[in-house]
């Protein structure tokens, strides 16, 4: 029962997060300013056409400018003969001591050009036409000096769609929005690095990516350098403004979260009572049903619940996926295990990703 009231309580609490969440104006009214759109990338012919096609139908005041850093199966030939003269096209630097690939590919982004803002985009996103001019307008309406515009995650198979909408559902059930947003604290954060808007000034006070050169999750470290230095954060539902489907099977989602996750975690320890509670609740309290607790049967209902809530707020897939939540739970619980195991131990696209 104990766990029944918890899941009620997480549950009111991703409903007013939800209400709360952040939504980017259909019509932007924008004052004066520039923009950039950075990209870095590295062995990515494979799927980054859709991202650069999309680049193309920005508006052309929106500068482009994209890095390859050292890729092997053709990445530049193909930006070259897609975007030809729209997008700048800079050749990475070699990677120095202490840094990892991508700090490195951003910061040499960032430092191309002297634009007001900052759009820091993956190579599988792809942005609708307003996406950044809607993002700005949020960031100016209120003051926010770093804006993580969350992307509609896209999900076509089973592995996928079991794991990848807990990105968004994560933040929606245990990050409160707005205490976030006023807090001082770095610890209270979080962004998603396929579409990070920030402007130039806050970036540059934090340090920048030099600031995180050393972080496999630059993108949440950014965020708090930005923190740090007094800067003001925010999250948004970014579903309309951009699309992204980070991994096109289990392998590679396996792999991916593998590579990261254990960063997520202040340690081992926090991790064990972080996925030990998950477990409890959203796994352990609905199989009780099968032992006559029916309160089992409720707890089920409210872990549902909070998923569909979450994926209507950002636009995912509500049912029937969100009936499956126990076992996405369970995945989760067996990815961070598998991301601690390998820590120290995984390479990414031939870089390692982890500095002791």
């Amino acid at each position: 029962m104990i766990a029944c009231a918890v899941l009620l309580a997480l549950l009111a609490h991703t409903l007013v997060n939800a209400r709360l969440l952040r939504k980017p104006p259909k019509t932007p009214k924008t004052q004066e300013a520039s923009a950039v759109v950075l990209l870095p990338l590295r062995d990515e012919a494979q799927r980054v056409e859709p991202c650069l096609q999309s680049l193309l139908r920005l508006p052309p005041d929106i500068k482009l400018t994209i890095l390859d850093d050292g890729s092997t199966d053709g990445t530049a030939d193909l930006v070259k003969r897609i975007a030809g003269s729209r997008a700048e096209l800079l050749t990475g630097k070699d990677l120095p001591p202490g840094w990892l690939g991508k700090p490195h590919a951003c910061q040499q982004l960032a430092d191309a050009g002297t634009e007001t803002f900052l759009v820091f985009i993956d190579a599988d996103v792809v942005l609708a036409p307003d996406a950044v001019d809607r993002a700005i307008a949020v960031m100016q309406a209120d003051d926010i000096d770093l804006l993580s515009p969350y992307p509609h995650i896209e999900t076509r198979s089973l592995g996928e769609r079991l794991v990848q909408p807990l990105l968004q559902w994560s933040w929606l059930t245990f990050l409160p929005l707005r205490a976030m947003e006023r807090s001082p604290r770095p610890s209270l954060a979080a962004a998603g690095g396929q579409f990070l808007v920030v402007r130039r000034a806050a970036y540059e006070r934090s340090g920048g990516h030099a600031a995180v050169r050393d972080k496999v999750l630059e993108d949440i470290e950014l965020a708090r350098a930005v923190k740090r230095s007094g800067g003001r954060i925010a999250l948004a539902d970014g579903s309309d403004l951009a699309s992204c489907r980070m991994y096109t099977s289990w392998h590679e989602l396996s792999d991916g979260y593998s590579k990261s996750l254990w960063a997520s975690f202040g340690s081992p320890a926090g991790a064990a009572a972080i996925v030990t509670l998950l477990l409890a609740l959203y796994v352990a309290a609905p199989l009780t049903v099968l032992v006559g607790q029916w309160w089992g049967l409720a707890a089920y209902a409210l872990g549902v619940a909070g998923r569909i809530v979450s994926a209507r707020a950002t636009g995912g897939r509500a049912l029937p996926d969100a009936l499956a939540q126990p076992v996405s739970v369970l995945l989760f619980a067996w990815l961070v295990v598998r991301s601690f195991a390998r820590r120290g131990r995984t390479t990414w696209k031939g870089r390692p990703t982890w500095q002791p």
